[in-house]
C-alpha cells in the first residue's frame, strides 16, 4: 500500500520499503537510544546512495526532478521502516530553499527550525533557522541537544549564534511545508501499525481461537483501517496541492492534514499496542517506537484543534477544497460525442433524452447505457454539469435494474428496464424482515410452487416507498432444507397483487417513509423469477462489473454548511466545526482516490468501504453539532430549526440502513484486512 495511486508511486513506495528494511533502521535506533548527539550517519549515507534526499530537487541541479507527491511517497516508505535521522528536515529544506541543491547532492544534512525547536539539529551540516528578520541558511551554529525523550529515531535541539544567508520565505511557509511532508510520515507510521496489528491478530490465539476472529478485535481493526485510509488520503492531497498554482488550496489542505493526520497516527499506534496486548507494552517490541514517532510529529505540527479552528475560519470565508480529476487528455476521443448527445437533450424535460441517449446511467450496458468506462463516465458528468442538467434519482430502481440487466431474461429486460429509467415504474425492496436485518440470509419468507408460479407468504419490514411502488424486488426462501445462504430465490413482485398489505411505520422523525409489508399467499408467475431458483443470494449481492464512477465535488454537505454559517467566534466551537469540515473533505478525497484508481484500471480498494463508514459518521456528527450551535432557540421551532432537527433525526438511520456500522466493520475486517471469521 502507498499513499500514492499511480503505478510509479506504488513501485517507488514498495522499492523503498524493501530497501529500508534491508538496512535495519530499527536496530540503529535502538543502538543510539541513550546518545543525545546521535546523527545516524551510516543510515544517512545509505539514504544518500539511494538519492532519497534529492528526489524533489530539479534534475538540472542533480536531483530526481520529482514533485512534492514523489517526495511524500518516499517519506511515507521511510517512515514505515522507521528510518532515523535527517530525512524529514532535509526534504523540508530542499523544497523551501532550492539554492542549497549543490550541498544536498553532496550529501549535506539539514536541520530546520520549528519555533523554538530545531529538528535534527545534532549532526546537521546546514541549518534553516528563523531570525529577527526572517529565515537564514547557516553552515554553523552552537547546538544544544535536547534529551531523546520522545522520538528515539530523531534528535532535536536548539541553535544559537548562527549567522547565515537570508532566504525569502513568506510567513507560515516553513510550517506549511513541514506539515505537508510530516503528514506523509504519519501515513507511513499509521500503515505499519495497522499491518503489525492485523498480522498479530491472525496468529495470536486466546480461548482456543485466533484473536482476529473476536468481534472486538475486528471492530478495532476496522476502525484502524478507517483512520489509516483517512490519513493516507489527506497526506496524498496536501502533497498534491503543495507548491501549486493555488496557494489558498494548499493552505486549506494543510489545515485538513494537520486536523486529521497526526491525531490519527497517534490513535492507530495506540490501538496497535492494544491489539498486541502485553507484548506490545514491552520495550523489546517496536510498536512503542512508532508511537513515539507519531507523538513527536504531532507535537511539532501543532494541535489538531488549532488547525481545525483555522480550517473553520477558511470555510466561513468561503474556501472549499476544489477537487478535480485530471484526465490527462484521455477524454479527447469521447468528449465530442458525449457533448453532442448532451446538446440534443431537452433542457426543460431531459429525462426521455437521457434515457434514449444512454446518458442517464452511462455505465450500464447498451442499449440502456453506454458501456462507459471510467473516463467516459466522468466526461458525461462534466458535460451534464456544464449544461446545467441533473439526472433524476432512480432510487430503488438503481438497485433492481442492474440485477435484471445482469441476470434477467431478455423478456424481463424489455419489460422492466426502460420503463424504470423513464420513471414509469417505481420500485421497492422486500429484503429485510423482523428477524433478518443485517443477517439477511436468515430470512424466513417462504415461497412454494403453485403450478407455473410461486406462492409467497411472510412479512417484510423497513421497506421504503412500498406505499407508492408498483413493483418490488423480493427475496424468499424456496428450499427450507438448504443451507442458510442457499435455497433463496430472487422474485419480482407486482405490488398490486392480491394478498399484499402495506402498513406505514412512523419513524422517529414523525415521517412514514418505511413500511411493513405482509404477503399472504401472493402469487408470482415463474416469468418473474430472476435467475435460477435458489440462486437469489448471489443475485442480491450482484453489482455490475463497471461500477459507477462519480465526478469530484466541493460542497461539504447540508449540515456542515449549516455549521459553517452558524458558528461564531468561539475557538472551541470553531474547532468542532473544523473537525467536521476536515472529515467531509476526507470523504470527498476518498471518492476522488477511488475514481483515480478506476481510471488506472485498479479495482475498488479500501477507500470505497471506508467512505461509507466515515460518511455516515460525518453526517450524524455534523447534524448533531448544528443543532447544538443553534442553541436554546432550536426548541422554539422555525424553518431553520425544523430543518436542522429533522436532518439530525433522519441521519440516525444511516448507521443502521444497508447494514449496520458494526456489521460493515466486521465485513471490512474480514474482506479487506483478512481477519479470520
Amino acid at each position: 500500500m502507498s499513499l500514492g495511486i499511480s503505478a510509479d508511486h506504488a513501485e517507488l513506495g514498495a522499492s523503498l520499503r524493501s530497501w529500508a528494511a534491508s538496512i535495519d533502521p530499527v536496530a540503529a535506533v535502538r543502538a543510539a537510544e541513550g546518545d543525545p548527539l546521535a546523527s545516524f550517519s551510516s543510515e544517512w549515507a545509505a539514504l544518500t546512495s539511494m538519492s532519497v534526499p534529492t528526489i524533489g530537487l530539479p534534475a538540472s541541479a542533480g536531483g530526481g526532478g520529482g514533485s512534492a507527491l514523489d517526495v511524500a511517497v518516499a517519506l511515507e516508505a521511510c517512515a514505515y521502516a522507521l528510518v532515523p535521522g535527517h530525512v524529514l528536515s532535509t526534504a523540508t529544506a530542499a523544497a523551501l530553499v532550492p539554492s542549497i541543491a549543490p550541498e544536498l547532492v553532496s550529501g549535506a544534512r539539514v536541520a530546520v527550525g520549528l519555533g523554538d525547536v530545531v529538528l535534527d539539529a545534532p549532526g546537521a551540516d546546514l541549518f534553516l533557522l528563523s531570525s529577527s528578520s526572517g529565515y537564514v541558511v547557516s553552515s554553523s551554529g552552537s547546538v544544544t541537544p535536547g534529551s531523546p525523550l520522545l522520538d528515539l529515531s530523531r534528535r532535536c535541539g536548539t541553535v544559537s549564534s548562527a549567522d547565515g544567508t537570508p532566504v525569502d520565505l513568506a510567513g507560515g511557509l516553513v510550517h506549511r511545508t513541514f506539515v505537508t511532508f510530516a503528514a506523509a510520515e504519519a501515513a507511513g507510521v499509521a500503515r505499519w501499525c495497522l499491518d503489525t496489528a492485523v498480522a498479530y491478530a491472525k496468529v495470536r490465539e486466546q480461548f482456543g481461537a485466533k484473536i482476529g476472529s473476536f468481534q472486538a478485535i475486528k471492530h478495532l481493526g476496522a476502525e484502524m483501517l478507517e483512520t489509516v485510509t483517512a490519513v493516507e488520503a489527506v497526506a496524498w492531497d496536501v502533497a498534491s496541492a503543495a507548491f501549486g498554482s493555488d496557494d489558498l488550496q494548499w493552505a486549506y489542505s494543510v489545515d485538513v492534514a494537520a486536523t486529521v493526520a497526526f491525531d490519527g497516527a497517534v490513535r492507530v499506534a495506540q490501538d496497535c499496542i492494544q491489539v498486541l496486548g502485553g507484548i506490545g507494552y514491552t520495550f523489546e517490541h517496536d510498536a512503542h517506537l512508532y508511537l513515539r514517532r507519531a507523538l513527536a510529529l504531532r507535537s511539532l505540527a501543532g494541535t489538531s484543534s488549532a488547525a481545525a479552528a483555522s480550517l473553520a475560519g477558511r470555510a466561513v470565508a468561503g474556501s472549499r477544497r476544489t477537487l478535480t480529476v485530471d484526465l490527462g487528455g484521455r477524454d479527447a476521443a469521447v468528449r465530442p460525442h458525449v457533448a453532442s448527445l448532451v446538446a440534443s437533450l431537452d433542457r426543460g424535460d431531459p429525462r426521455a433524452g437521457l434515457v434514449s441517449t444512454g446518458l442517464l446511467m452511462p455505465h450500464w450496458p447498451s442499449p440502456y447505457g453506454l458501456d462507459a468506462d471510467a473516463v467516459t463516465q466522468l466526461v458525461v458528468d462534466e458535460e451534464l454539469a456544464a449544461a446545467g442538467i441533473s439526472r433524476p434519482d432512480l432510487k430503488i430502481a438503481g438497485w433492481a435494474v442492474p440485477t435484471i440487466l445482469s441476470h434477467g431474461t431478455p423478456e424481463q429486460q424489455e419489460r422492466f428496464v426502460r420503463p424504470s429509467l423513464l420513471g414509469e415504474i417505481t420500485w421497492c425492496q422486500l429484503f429485510s424482515e423482523p428477524g433478518a436485518g443485517s443477517d439477511l440470509a436468515s430470512l424466513r419468507m417462504r415461497a412454494v410452487r403453485d403450478g407455473d408460479g410461486w406462492r409467497l407468504t411472510g412479512q417484510k419490514v423497513w421497506t421504503s416507498l412500498a406505499q407508492d411502488a408498483e413493483w418490488a424486488i423480493c427475496l424468499a426462501r424456496t428450499d427450507p432444507d438448504a443451507p442458510q445462504h442457499k435455497g433463496i430465490t430472487y422474485f419480482l413482485v407486482n405490488m398490486s397483487s392480491p394478498g399484499i398489505d402495506v402498513r406505514p411505520l412512523r419513524e422517529l422523525t414523525g415521517d412514514a417513509l418505511f413500511n411493513e409489508v405482509f404477503l399472504d399467499d401472493v402469487y408470482v408467475p415463474s416469468d418473474c423469477v430472476v435467475g435460477a431458483p435458489g440462486d437469489g443470494w448471489r443475485l442480491a449481492r450482484t453489482t455490475l462489473s463497471n461500477e459507477r464512477v462519480a465526478m469530484a465535488g466541493h460542497r461539504l454537505g447540508v449540515s456542515i454548511e449549516g455549521c459553517v454559517a452558524a458558528v461564531g467566534p468561539d475557538p472551541v466551537d470553531r474547532a468542532r466545526v473544523g473537525h467536521q469540515v476536515a472529515l467531509a473533505t476526507v470523504c470527498s478525497l476518498l471518492g476522488v482516490r477511488t475514481t483515480l484508481k478506476a481510471l488506472a484500471g485498479q479495482g475498488p480498494g479500501a477507500e470505497s468501504s471506508v467512505a461509507k463508514l466515515l460518511g455516515v459518521r460525518n453526517r450524524q456528527e455534523a447534524s448533531s453539532l448544528l443543532v447544538e450551535l443553534l442553541g436554546p432557540s432550536v426548541v422554539l421551532g422555525g424553518a431553520e430549526a425544523e430543518a436542522a432537527v429533522h436532518e439530525m433525526l433522519v441521519t440516525r438511520c444511516l448507521s443502521i440502513a444497508g447494514g449496520t456500522t458494526q456489521i460493515l466493520r466486521n465485513v471490512a475486517a474480514e474482506r479487506i484486512l483478512g481477519l479470520p471469521r
